[in-house]
């Protein structure tokens, strides 16, 4: 591998970082933003309301992880396993051509999360300054 091909892998490594955090980060501001509209829907649902400050502080502090490459395995295992029970809880009308896709997106989602968990954050970040891992 040439010293080019190296930086541009670390570099694509940190894109899709980035690209997974801000998902997540965009989310849980937009829940504390819609506060009660998104406790609504959690207890629509049949998540308790009094979940959604721990369902904030999961999608903000793990955009943050993420997006510095800390904890980078732990974190993308938990969002993945938070994306699959998203999608089982929230979207698994298979009758709305929208819940159907909005569970795809997370079973994606979770995808993408899983290949981060097992290679790891790459050398742009926290844990490679770390560990060198």
């Amino acid at each position: 591998m040439t010293a080019t091909q190296n930086t541009n892998g670390a570099s694509v490594e940190l894109l899709g970082r980035l690209g997974l955090a801000a998902l997540f980060l965009m989310a849980g501001l937009g829940k504390i933003s819609g506060y009660d509209g998104t406790a609504a829907y959690m207890e629509s649902a049949g998540v308790p309301g009094l979940l959604l400050p721990a369902v904030i502080a999961a999608e903000v502090l793990g955009a943050l992880f993420l997006a510095a490459g800390f904890m980078t395995r732990w974190t993308a295992w938990a969002l993945a396993l938070f994306s699959v029970v998203s999608a089982v809880l929230f979207h698994f009308d298979f009758a709305n051509q929208m819940q159907s896709t909005m569970f795809l997106k997370n079973i994606a989602i979770a995808g993408g999360l899983l290949i981060l968990a097992y290679h790891g954050a790459g050398r742009l970040s926290i844990d490679h300054k770390r560990t060198g891992a």
